[in-house]
């Protein structure tokens, strides 16, 4: 589809225009500027908000392919005859299969466009998922489970990358809070999916529904999205070009603050997605149905955070403050859990640990797609090998925190609390030290053009 040109816009991150209107979308009500916004005809807008399904639907790939799959752990544990710090490893190897898999799909897809590897992705990503339900061992199942994260990555750094040749500034920002009230919906829906597939079926029957999942959304993919980065915009450096943007970004010290930033969120966010399951059913004898509310709570308390960000905070805050706020709220209740995981505050059930751990999901919903904006706002051009490399950050410290929370045994919370507490401390240093907010914010696309070259 041929490229439009876009009303020009400032350089500072505080921009409300598109930066494409090569598709229709949704523009978010924006700030007064000089420069108007077109209003949004009703055919552009039911357009609009396809396409912000389609993404989100690609960003839900990994709550999807997680949180659908929890409940049923201790029946994993149970029917293949193995101990729980093995099974936690098919969350990690697809966890450690979707950071891999980034570094060479971002890398592709600013190369051959978004449209080819983000099809080719997919295919693999049914096929893998549809043998995970055959796996007649865990290790076979740890094997295809990193096959399904490796292909799974595909979704996850395009999705990025297309809303990236779309938007800039705020409304890059807004654009991923909006993503995140879809995405978000999944680690909702998703473990209450799982519940109920246990009542009726065994374990297998989780991917067998991913599996149709993957085929709709392959299928919505291929008829309703197209290419987004036009073939000027392309780079034809292959390997070697891409290991060169991707040392130019790394080399930008601010792009790397936000980038380990959300990394060690994130690492946050997979200790409880990891441990939960064993900590709220085995611990404190939830059922797997109660198990699929409670989670599915924290789900919306992040998903009303990001919608708060987008709707109420960007444009109005600085995104750097935000990012700020929710990394502290983030400590602190890290810092609780430990508390009274370790007994420190005497016997507590798990109500006041579901609180602590609802105002840490929550403060995801602040924390994760401000990093990823800001970030984003240091690279114009090769946005796939950008989007790669937060991917695959966040990946790789989610998965190294995978098996830490379960080094102690079934029984115990307190692994999962001191990893929460370490990557939201180390998340906030590298944000305090390396991203500087404190420092003035004009520059925010310095080393940009570096980034570009």
């Amino acid at each position: 589809m041929p490229e439009q040109p876009a009303p020009p816009t400032s350089d500072t991150q505080d921009t409300a225009v598109p930066r494409r209107t090569a598709i229709p979308t949704p523009t978010p009500t924006p700030i007064p500027t000089s420069t108007s916004t077109p209003a949004v005809v009703p055919s552009a807008r039911r357009t609009g908000l396809l396409l912000v399904l389609i993404l989100g639907g690609l960003t839900a790939t990994p709550p999807l392919a997680m949180d659908m799959y929890l409940p049923s752990l201790p029946e994993v544990t149970r029917s293949l005859h193995a101990p729980a710090a093995t099974v936690q490893l098919t969350l990690t190897a697809c966890l450690a299969g979707m950071a891999l898999g980034q570094l060479a799909v971002g890398p592709m897809s600013d190369r051959w466009g978004r449209r080819r590897p983000l099809l080719a992705g997919l295919a693999v990503y049914i096929v893998a998922t549809a043998l995970c339900a055959l796996a007649p061992d865990v290790g076979t199942l740890v094997a295809f489970r990193l096959v399904q994260g490796l292909a799974g990555a595909a979704g996850i750094v395009i999705a990025r990358a297309v809303v990236r040749d779309l938007y800039d500034g705020d409304a890059m920002a807004r654009f991923f809070s909006t993503l995140m009230l879809v995405s978000g919906a999944a680690p909702i829906i998703a473990p209450l999916i799982g519940g109920q597939i246990l009542r009726v079926t065994q374990w297998r029957g989780v991917f067998v529904v991913l599996t149709v999942v993957g085929a709709v959304l392959a299928a919505l993919v291929w008829a309703r999205l197209p290419e987004t980065l036009p073939p000027a915009d392309r780079h034809a450096g292959g390997a070697a070009g891409a290991v060169h943007a991707m040392r130019t970004l790394l080399a930008d010290l601010p792009f790397t603050g936000y980038m380990l930033s959300g990394g060690f969120a994130f690492a946050a966010l997979f200790a409880y997605i990891s441990a939960s399951p064993y900590v709220v059913q085995l611990i404190y004898g939830a059922s797997p149905q109660t198990f699929s509310l409670l989670f599915g709570l924290n789900s919306v308390g992040l998903v009303i955070a990001g919608q708060v960000n987008g709707k109420a905070l960007v444009g109005r805050v600085s995104l750097d403050r935000v990012l700020g706020v929710g990394l502290v709220v983030a400590v602190l209740a890290s810092t609780a859990l430990l508390l009274m995981t370790t007994g420190a505050l005497g016997a507590v059930g798990l109500a006041p640990v579901a609180a602590a751990l609802f105002v840490l999901m929550s403060a995801m919903g602040f924390t994760l797609p401000n990093a990823q904006s800001l970030a984003l706002l240091r690279t114009r051009h090769a946005a796939g090998s950008a989007s790669a490399l937060l991917g695959t950050s966040s990946f790789l410290v989610g998965a190294v925190a995978s098996p830490l929370v379960g080094i102690a045994g079934e029984r115990t919370a307190v692994p999962m609390a001191i990893v929460q507490l370490a990557g939201t401390l180390v998340a906030l240093a590298c944000f305090m030290g390396m991203c500087r907010p404190w420092a003035a914010r004009g520059n925010t696309r310095a080393g940009t053009e570096g980034a570009e070259h």
